[in-house]
């Protein structure tokens, strides 16, 4: 690899680094003084913690905690209703118990304290850190080895006017980075439940070792996001529901016909955990668009309407399984799944291994199939 075409790279990753304390990393390992630098008065708190070894909630306690003081609950509310009441009736009174104050169900409210999922949504009350404030979302991270294969240089769609029929000279291998962040617009809309987020995440393709071509942007894809997210405290299966997410999401490549591609959707966010495991489930809903304006009509066939992704934290490494399908047989059936590893080389650097199958690993590739493997250095994982 030439001069030139490592310092692209080198400028990608140092303009990478003040996401990366924005969204609240922390030292590796955790020192007092280290801890002194943090701007965030929350993601300093947590340095010192870490630091000083300060044991943080176990939420399996919290969850034990929680399940009394809702048998205490039930039963007080048991008795203050008369015996002759109807199902209806009763089903009404616990409806209504559920968006308490928070003086009343403090204990409720902190169910599933210090779980993976509460770490980055703040579900329960005492893990609430207020409002703007930047949070880590997806996975931050820089592949400066993105290899596919199968290009695709003539993207295509049914609508006529988002058709390539000029070939563009691709190389197989490219740059991937991703960037991700949230903050929380509102807390607390419903008694002590309901928090307002809004979420943006950017990844791009460089073809940065494509002198030929200048080295372009191949594609990059902008997802906005606005999600109201609900604590939950339910068991199933061994696992435990902790909170359910509406959302609605736009995603676009930002580019002029013929390579337009977007679409808006309305999704149920559903997250699980147990131990070192996490689970989110995301079915999804296209909102409809005019068949003339529509530029990609059928990318529900190929992105999907749902997905779920399996994520293991433990020990520094992390594993993520996402797989999506279009929910459909015949020639519609078309899917992906993608494998993410990310895992420690040293205090200070973390590595990322990347591997997707099928179709839509972008928006310009919504429904071309091919494989992509990338390998290249983590800012954030999921937790």
């Amino acid at each position: 690899m030439s001069h030139r075409q490592v310092r692209p790279l080198l400028l990608l990753s140092i303009a990478a680094v003040p996401l990366a304390h924005a969204q609240e990393v922390l030292p590796t390992p955790a020192s007092p003084e280290a801890c002194v630098a943090i701007s965030s008065d929350a993601a300093r708190l947590a340095c010192y913690d870490q630091a000083l070894s300060r044991r943080t909630a176990d939420p399996q306690a919290a969850d034990a905690a929680a399940q009394a003081a809702s048998e205490r609950q039930k039963q007080k509310l048991d008795a203050t209703l008369p015996e002759d009441a109807g199902v209806a009736e009763r089903a009404r009174q616990r409806a209504a118990a559920i968006f308490k104050e928070d003086r009343y169900d403090s204990t409720i409210a902190n169910a599933g304290k210090g779980s993976l999922l509460d770490s980055r949504w703040e579900l329960a009350k005492d893990s609430k850190l207020g409002t703007f404030q930047l949070r880590a979302y997806k996975p931050v991270y820089l592949l400066p080895a993105f290899w596919t294969s199968k290009k695709n240089e003539l993207p295509s769609s049914p609508n006529p006017a988002n058709t390539v029929t000029t070939a563009e000279p691709l190389d197989s291998v490219e740059a991937k980075f991703q960037l991700s962040f949230k903050t929380k617009i509102v807390e607390n809309i419903f008694g002590d439940n309901g928090d307002l987020w809004g979420g943006y995440t950017q990844s791009s393709r460089w073809q940065v070792y494509n002198a030929e071509q200048s080295r372009p942007f191949r594609e990059t894809n902008y997802e906005p996001e606005l999600m109201l997210v609900f604590r939950n405290n339910y068991s199933l299966f061994g696992w435990k529901g902790r909170m359910t997410g509406i959302q609605l999401t736009h995603q676009s490549n930002g580019r002029s016909d013929p390579l337009s591609r977007s679409w808006n959707r309305a999704m149920l966010n559903i997250g699980l955990d147990r131990d070192n495991w996490a689970l989110v489930l995301r079915p999804w809903y296209r909102i409809p668009e005019s068949r003339k304006q529509d530029n990609n009509p059928d990318i529900e066939d190929y992105m999907g309407r749902g997905d779920a992704t399996l994520i293991y934290n433990r020990n520094g490494h992390e594993v993520a399984l996402m797989a999506r399908h279009s929910l459909r047989g015949g020639d519609r059936s078309h899917g992906a799944v993608q494998l993410d590893w990310g895992f420690p080389i040293s205090n200070l650097l973390r590595g990322h291994v990347q591997v997707f199958d099928g179709y839509g690993e972008s928006m310009i590739d919504y429904n071309h199939r091919a494989t992509y493997v990338g390998v290249g250095i983590s800012l954030l994982e999921w937790f």
